[in-house]
């Protein structure tokens, strides 16, 4: 499956790491290298995210750290979303 971003999740991911960077720049690494890791398990295995409130979205959970990945599958494609440390509390779940 492709791998697609939308802006908004792109401009989430950087807004994270760049947090994460000004504290521990080994720590951004290890969360940017785990969320790399979620995108290729979900390329390879698409449904396996729970589904949300909203209509064709999925989740998924970048264990060990506190991070979803929000996501649709279209076609061929996986559709990112949006990443959302699980502190903060929406009602998109």
């Amino acid at each position: 499956m492709k791998i697609r971003y939308t802006r908004a999740a792109s401009a989430e991911l950087a807004a994270i790491l760049d947090y994460i960077d000004e504290h521990s720049p080994s720590g951004a690494l290890n969360v940017k290298r785990r969320l790399q890791d979620i995108v290729a398990i979900l390329a390879a295995r698409p449904y396996i995210g729970r589904l949300t409130k909203r209509p064709g979205i999925r989740r998924a959970v970048a264990t060990p750290y506190p991070y979803l990945i929000f996501y649709q599958v279209v076609g061929d494609s996986i559709v990112i979303h949006g990443f959302r440390h699980t502190a903060r509390r929406l009602s998109e779940d």
